[in-house]
């Protein structure tokens, strides 16, 4: 047990802030953790009317979901569930070793209910600001929620010992700068718009990028359009083909949008130009944490091609901002194995608290 019970302020109840709450409380310490939306489960819960007309600004407010309908895992998953609460598949569920979105809600929510704790969830409550007290030892939360028999948000504040950020990656999309974009006809959006092919039907689609989301929406487009372009930087080699088993599809590797023109076309490095309907950004997020409000040693937003370098590979530094004493990030791992990462850096975040460890002595990357 800890020298002392700490109250603490959990941003966010995916799956990163729910395990965050549960390891917390093992160690002892009072966790309250603030969601703005109705529910559990952060980015895993399906939100169906999203804005298919995003423009290539930065979004003024967050989404609460980027999955597309025909998501499925890209791991089994044996290696998608919690080490101590295995991912099984139920007998009403969704049974495929490798299953949709609506399966991977169903088990968070399961994780929840498992250990008690949706009692410690305040949904609909939207944390806006984090200050550090004059003293030095704890945090000041100003968060907004709907007043009670009103649509009408009020404010409200609180004092926490420490608070641990849970609040994702998946919110401030990163655009592509494509050259002549602002005079280029056609209509562009970011994948975290992006939820059925239908509205794709017959049109010529570049999607740029070649990571998850860029294959499957890729393949997911295709079946209702004249033709795909997918782009990527990576390659073995520098190439523009037809990719085999798919009559209207085409890729280019080493081969990024040069410029749009106000013809229509897209030009990309290789000299090879399409005339194209829309511009699909599949091009990642900008990490961001915002609502501190103080001087952080780790910068946020951390620059988009930084953190395609970061990845999995300084897991402490990541975790836990050893200058700031109290605070914590929980989950920014950019390619960790699913959920498995969480139950780690949370008790990481949460043995400094209690006086079991202090912050100095884990900020080597493992």
């Amino acid at each position: 047990m800890p020298s002392r019970s700490l109250r603490v302020a959990v941003i966010g109840a995916g799956a990163a802030g729910l395990v965050a709450a549960r390891e917390l409380r093992r160690e002892g310490h009072a966790p309250v953790v603030f969601e703005r939306t109705d529910g559990v489960g952060g980015t895993w819960v399906y939100e169906a009317d999203a804005d298919a007309s995003a423009s290539p600004e930065p979004l003024v407010t967050q989404r609460r979901s980027n999955l597309d309908a025909s998501l499925r895992t890209n791991l089994p998953r044996e290696c998608m569930g919690f080490l101590d609460f295995p991912f099984v598949a139920g007998p009403d569920g969704d049974t495929r070793r490798f299953p949709g979105h609506a399966e991977v809600l169903r088990y968070l929510q399961s994780f929840a209910r498992r250990f008690d704790l949706d009692g410690l969830v305040r949904l609909e409550t939207e944390v806006v600001r984090v200050s550090r007290e004059t003293s030095g030892t704890s945090w000041r939360v100003r968060y907004s929620r709907k007043a009670s028999g009103s649509e009408k948000r009020e404010t409200d504040e609180e004092v926490f010992d420490a608070v641990v950020i849970c609040n994702g990656h998946y919110s401030q999309p990163h655009f592509a700068d494509v050259a002549g974009v602002d005079a280029w006809p056609g209509k562009q959006l970011h994948s975290t718009s992006y939820r059925v092919p239908e509205p794709f039907h017959g049109q010529v689609v570049v999607v740029i990028g070649c990571g998850p989301s860029g294959t499957d929406i890729s393949r997911d487009i295709a079946g209702v359009a004249k033709e795909v372009h997918l782009a990527s930087r990576w390659s073995l080699s520098a190439t523009s083909e037809k990719l085999p088993g798919h009559a209207n599809m085409w890729f280019h590797s080493e081969a990024q949008i040069d410029r749009a023109q106000e013809d229509g076309s897209v030009v990309f490095h290789d000299g090879s130009r399409v005339k194209a309907d829309v511009i699909m950004h599949c091009t990642g997020y900008i990490l961001a944490a915002c609502i501190v409000q103080m001087q952080i040693q780790v910068q946020l937003p951390i620059p988009h091609q930084r953190c395609n370098r970061l990845r999995g590979r300084q897991l402490c530094r990541s975790t836990v901002q050893a200058c700031v004493p109290a605070t914590g990030c929980s989950s920014t791992l950019l390619h960790r194995v699913a959920f498995k990462g969480g139950p780690f850096s949370t008790v990481r975040a949460a043995e400094p608290l209690g006086g079991r460890r202090s912050v100095g002595a884990i900020q080597a990357p493992i």
